[in-house]
């Protein structure tokens, strides 16, 4: 992480961060942009993915993003400059080097995200005949080449936060989260929005 001198450099060449939530699908990261809205932070979205029984809350999605990969044009990007900005693990290396990203990047037990992947395919009626074992091995072997992305790249920021911690402490999850974007954020309201009964997919549970 960059310290006072490079954070004053990059303000300088790249103006305010994009905040990024980040992480595996079904980590928790629709929860996390519902805390940053509510503690202050203006967020990106254009509400056409609604609230179903799999997210009652509502997901926080700028469909545009997920053409991150093959999208040339990627300025509109920069309109998000001080703002929050939800992006799937697997596209954060398709962002752009014009912007600098405070990534906060969601971390669950992997037995629960595929445990909640499962429930969610079965709610869409499709079938997955993905060997869990194997999904494990391959999202392991995409977060260690995460970690490294974001250590290569010095316009990236990024802090690890887990999903139960944050719904088992969400004062403490408000507060890391809140130092690492600077102190300003409403750290009350954050914790506020956490519903521990929507924790469904627990490591043990019947799903």
């Amino acid at each position: 992480m960059p310290g006072f001198i490079g954070n004053f450099i990059n303000q300088r060449r790249y103006g305010d961060p994009l905040v990024i939530v980040s992480g595996l699908p079904r980590s928790g990261t629709s929860m996390m942009m519902k805390m940053l809205e509510s503690g202050g932070l203006p967020i990106m979205t254009d509400a056409v993915r609604t609230a179903d029984i799999d997210n009652p809350k509502g997901y926080y999605e700028f469909e545009r993003v997920k053409d991150l990969e093959k999208e040339k044009d990627k300025s509109y990007l920069r309109e998000g400059r001080g703002k929050v900005l939800k992006v799937i693990s697997f596209l954060l290396k398709d962002l752009p080097d014009d912007n600098r990203y405070k990534v906060i990047f969601m971390r669950r037990d992997l037995h629960e995200v595929i445990a909640s992947q499962n429930k969610m395919i079965k709610h869409r009626g499709e079938q997955d005949d993905t060997n869990d074992k194997m999904m494990i091995e391959a999202y392991l072997n995409h977060l260690a080449a995460v970690r490294i992305l974001v250590r290569k790249r010095p316009n990236f920021e990024m802090v690890e936060v887990r999903y139960d911690t944050a719904v088992h402490a969400p004062k403490d999850a408000a507060r890391q989260v809140n130092a690492f974007l600077g102190g300003t954020l409403d750290e009350a309201k954050m914790g506020e929005v956490i519903d521990a009964d929507l924790y469904r997919n627990r490591k043990g549970a019947t799903v």
